[in-house]
């Protein structure tokens, strides 16, 4: 095999998207040859010897597809220094896994786990616009002008318009409500910033689909591994959206 770029290496190996692979560079965490190397280094898995973390590149290494419930309180990465509980503290698997569809701290529901870095990355790239379903409750109800707002987007506080939405009210509360928002990206904490611009502060996020893969009945802190035809139907969706 020729020489490539090791981020790109890195991904086809399975430990995350392109971009991720490029931050673990970045980060001082990858080596050849027992070297650490920068952006922009190129090396040949056939021949070269190339660590992420200590942790050889596995050739030919068997794809898997995990649906996770993240419970609330608990991170969707690792992050050194921080004792915090995370969602690899619930799947404990060898394979070096990369999530899909991070939710903040306080939020809840369906996160995908993968060593497909091909797949992890055009489900996660903000030019795919794929579709991510959640259940939102806000503590105050909404009225048509908040929602229609929401609906075409929403100029945040550090100035970017969000992508138009859909929204709709799934059940009223005493005092707020439960939405059913479904957004085509996922700027950080975009739900909960939305909501303080518009005057619906949210009090609860919870996902419960990304693109055809669906939460169901998953308990939180509880994962499965994907069916054949669920695999089958990610694919088709990465291959046949933007």
């Amino acid at each position: 095999m020729a020489e490539d770029r090791v981020q790109k290496i890195l991904s086809r190996a399975g430990f995350g998207s392109r971009r991720s692979c490029e931050k673990f560079i970045e980060e001082g965490r990858v080596t050849v040859n027992g070297k650490k190397i920068t952006l922009g280094a190129k090396a040949d898995p056939a021949v070269d010897d190339i660590r992420l973390d200590s942790m050889p590149l596995r050739k030919a290494e068997k794809k898997v597809y995990i649906a996770l419930n993240k419970p609330r309180n608990m991170l969707s990465l690792n992050v050194p220094d921080d004792p915090r509980p995370t969602i690899f503290d619930l799947v404990k698997d060898e394979r070096h896994l990369y999530p899909v569809g991070r939710l903040d701290f306080e939020s809840e529901g369906l996160v995908l786990l993968t060593n497909d870095g091909e797949l992890a990355n055009r489900l996660t790239h903000p030019r795919y616009e794929h579709d991510k379903e959640y259940e939102v409750r806000v503590s105050r109800r909404p009225d048509e002008e908040q929602l229609k707002i929401w609906r075409r987007g929403v100029v945040l506080e550090d100035g970017y318009r969000t992508l138009p939405a859909t929204v709709e009210v799934k059940s009223y509360t005493k005092k707020g409500a439960w939405l059913t928002v479904v957004l085509r990206e996922g700027k950080n904490r975009q739900i909960r910033r939305t909501g303080v611009r518009i005057g619906l502060p949210v009090q609860a996020i919870r996902r419960v689909r990304i693109g055809p893969i669906e939460l169901g009945k998953l308990q939180p802190g509880h994962f499965r591994y994907l069916r054949p035809d669920e695999i089958q139907a990610l694919k088709d969706y990465t291959t046949y959206t933007k």
